[in-house]
């Protein structure tokens, strides 16, 4: 009875430590993934419908902190542009410096360096959904931005005749859109541009947020399951003593 009782004592022991290290790890991914994720992303509530449906006024996006120099076609960034106006906008990448950017082919699509691109995104498709330019070069150290709702999108098309021939600096970009955080049944990552994968430079990999989420989502149920170890062993003990439930 003794011999047993010291065992059952022992597995207390080593289950407290187990928890303790489950606990303190748990703590780490949870307070890290949100530091971290404060580092790396800021909010961003969208001001407009420019872009929809891939982000609609008034949704709550997370962007990821990047430097202009990175941004490549495709991407959906947040800008801030004199030009264009005092706040920040939201916008999609389809061309940078050097490119032939042209609206539309026979099938309605908009063309880069003469090739079509498929945009599944827009609001709608065919050549209803956009406006259309002529070909317009994009100067170095610049982009051209257009908005997924191109019907009603103040965009680079709506800037062609300042200097920069619609295009902004890259050096505006203040962040990359990766999801929806809000209203919740939007919540999701964008979809990738894959229209512009098979250009030059390709797309851009995917952010680190998902990573940051399985994170905070892991340490907070390691948390949770620490904490609980301690009152659901005793409990066991105690029934299997025949002591009180």
């Amino acid at each position: 009875m003794g011999e047993a009782r010291r065992t059952d004592e022992g597995r207390g022991r080593l289950g407290n430590i187990l928890s303790g290290l489950a606990v303190a790890l748990g703590c780490v991914l949870f307070l890290g993934g949100f530091g971290w994720g404060a580092v790396l992303y800021q909010p961003y509530t969208v001001p407009t419908d420019s872009m929809h449906p891939t982000v609609k006024s008034g949704d709550r996006v997370l962007a990821e902190r990047v430097d202009g120099g990175s941004v490549r076609r495709g991407d959906v960034v947040v800008f801030q542009d004199s030009v264009w106006g005092q706040v920040p906008m939201v916008k999609r990448v389809v061309g940078v410096g050097g490119d032939k950017v042209a609206c539309c082919d026979s099938a309605g699509k908009l063309t880069v360096n003469g090739k079509p691109v498929d945009e599944p995104y827009l609001r709608s498709h065919g050549d209803d959904s956009q406006s259309g330019f002529e070909r317009t070069d994009v100067p170095r150290g610049k982009l051209f931005l257009l908005g997924d709702n191109r019907l009603e999108s103040l965009d680079s098309r709506t800037h062609l005749e300042d200097a920069g021939r619609g295009a902004v600096p890259r050096g505006a970009v203040k962040a990359r859109v990766d999801a929806v955080a809000w209203p919740m049944g939007d919540l999701g990552m964008l979809p990738e541009a894959a229209g512009f994968a098979a250009m030059p430079g390709g797309t851009s990999p995917s952010g680190p947020l998902p990573l940051l989420v399985t994170a905070i989502v892991a340490g907070a149920a390691l948390v949770l399951g620490g904490a609980a170890y301690g009152p659901i062993a005793r409990r066991m003990s105690s029934s299997a003593r025949g002591g009180p439930g």
